[in-house]
């Protein structure tokens, strides 16, 4: 088999500046991954952990705070939790990985507080566990990750998976952004913790996920599910990246004139902004909120408000105008399907965590927000890590010697001919993914007249010269939007319904011969499949 280099434009082999051989490789450093880190080091496996950026500031969970899904074991409290979600789901998820969720969570949490992360306490000094603040919470995970002897390789976004002969995942292979020399990591299990896709739209944290995971595991033929369940947008100051949107549960949403938008506070009050963004702007004001609730506020989530202060603008007196950024995958629940209660992938050697992964099973068709989310990548972290090091363990001594080569080429081809800017099909990629009456209001001839110019996109990128090393990251995350967009879109003509967050407005009602998962996949043609509920509550057993 080959070498797992690839070669750049001029044809020389880019410079090796890691070649290091581990029992667990974790991609992604963010919640989900760092926990998998400590879980798989805590089960006696040597990680190795690679990071797009810096490990502990990088990604959306780190730039502010995070609602967790964290419910004491009492159990009319845990079928409050359980029932409160299914309806806005379309009834997809699956009680039995809520209740392994919940529990994990609960532990984990728990376990935060032992590390001595400085949690609050309420009225009755009782301690509060219901959020976490990105910035602490991601220092103290990478302090415990470096405690329990994790190799972490910071500014080293990976850019293609290794597999032996017989198609197992067995590490991968990128660049470090700083030196622009390429690492190369050989390991026995391998966990997708990259989070999800937001198409660069500039949501806060989100500029470092763009599908990267996804579009690696699909290269070695793992599979996605619940990919017509990306496309949340979050509430944003139009003159800001902030999408967190608890605060607006107090707002009031106006047209120019100052007339309340009616239902734009609802539950489901993000169409109705959209559809009213479309033909007019839409102001907000936090005007529900007393001054004890606007001084907690600004205690909970003091980074919500540095844009306003910033421009002058006091939010709970004054107007602003607002806009929907896309958010994607990141807070939509598709992702990499795991087949079982490993969080194991398709392909053997893979395991995925976290937004990378799929959220339908504790989530149905309906964002997961920031506390169901964060539970899931506690929880998924956890499992992932363990089972991967046992994975790799069972593989026995000189499992990192086995013949390997990368797979996947798109934007990576070296020779070609054809050259295409990886800014021009990243900006063609958001024009179909962006606008509301493509993405989040959806019809039969958007979806296709959509895919049409994605699939062109995929076959443009597909068969494009590489470019020189410091193109190689952005040609890999462009492709990497592409495919997403292909697998999000032939999901949702797929679906004939609209079911959770997945609007289709040729079929405004929901189908309950629908009640099923959509399960696709591959490259250069995709494809989509049924798969039943069934199937997934007989994968799952009850034990963590």
């Amino acid at each position: 088999m080959s070498s797992p280099h690839w070669r750049s434009q001029n044809s020389s082999t880019i410079d090796v500046d890691h070649n290091l051989q581990t029992d667990v490789l974790v991609i992604g450093g963010g919640p989900a991954g760092t926990w998998a880190a400590w879980s798989a080091a805590s089960a006696g496996a040597k990680v190795v952990l690679v990071d797009k950026g810096y490990c502990g500031t990088s990604g959306c969970a780190a730039a502010s705070g995070n609602g967790v899904w964290y419910v004491p074991p009492d159990a009319e409290a845990r079928e409050a939790a359980k029932a409160s979600r299914e309806a806005l789901g379309g009834f997809l998820a699956n009680r039995t990985w809520m209740d392994r969720v919940l529990d994990q969570t609960y532990t984990n949490v728990n376990l935060l507080a032992e590390w001595g992360y400085p949690f609050p306490v309420d009225e009755e000094g009782k301690p509060y566990r219901r959020s976490l603040q990105g910035p602490e919470y991601m220092r103290l995970m990478r302090k415990q990750i470096k405690r329990v002897g994790v190799t972490i390789l910071d500014n080293s976004p990976a850019l293609q998976l290794l597999v032996d002969a017989k198609g197992a995942v067995a590490g991968a292979t990128g660049i470090n952004r700083q030196t622009g020399k390429q690492w190369v990591v050989r390991a026995g299990g391998v966990i997708i913790a990259t989070g999800g896709c937001a198409f660069l739209s500039k949501a806060l944290g989100c500029n470092v996920l763009t599908g990267d995971g996804y579009l690696m595991a699909a290269e070695a033929g793992a599979e996605m599910s619940g990919m017509e369940f990306s496309n949340a947008y979050g509430i944003s100051p139009a003159f800001s990246s902030v999408t967190k949107t608890l605060f607006y549960s107090w707002a009031t949403f106006t047209y120019e004139d100052g007339t309340p938008i009616s239902g734009a506070g609802s539950q489901r009050g993000r169409s109705v902004i959209a559809q009213t963004l479309l033909t007019q702007p839409v102001y907000a004001i936090l005007d529900k909120a007393n001054e004890e609730m606007q001084a907690n506020m600004r205690k909970a989530q003091p980074n919500f408000f540095l844009p306003f202060d910033r421009a002058g603008i006091d939010p709970f007196n004054q107007r602003f105008l607002v806009t929907l950024r896309l958010e994607g995958t990141v807070r939509g629940t598709g992702g990499i399907r795991i087949v079982d209660s490993s969080c194991a992938a398709s392909v053997p050697g893979l395991y995925a965590a976290g937004d990378a992964a799929t959220r339908e099973l504790i989530c149905g068709g309906f964002t997961g927000g920031g506390s169901h989310n964060a539970a899931w990548a506690i929880s998924s972290g956890y499992w992932a890590g363990k089972s991967a090091a046992e994975y790799a363990q069972s593989l026995g001594e000189g499992v990192t010697q086995r013949p390997v080569e990368a797979v996947g080429e798109a934007g990576l081809i070296s020779g070609s001919q054809h050259q295409i800017k990886a800014e021009e099909v990243i900006q063609a990629t958001q024009a179909e993914v962006f606008p509301y009456d493509r993405n989040l209001f959806r019809t039969e001839q958007t979806l296709t007249g959509s895919l049409q110019r994605l699939d062109h996109l995929w076959q443009e990128i597909r068969s494009s010269q590489a470019g020189n090393q410091q193109n190689i990251i952005q040609m890999r995350e462009a492709a990497a939007m592409v495919a997403t967009a292909r697998w999000m879109y032939n999901s949702a003509l797929e679906r004939k319904e609209t079911r959770g967050m997945h609007k289709h407005l040729d079929f405004p009602e929901m189908d309950v011969h629908q009640q099923h998962y959509l399960v696709s996949g591959g490259l250069d043609r995709v494809w989509v499949r049924r798969e039943e509920l069934g199937i997934e509550k007989e994968l799952v057993g009850a034990s963590s």
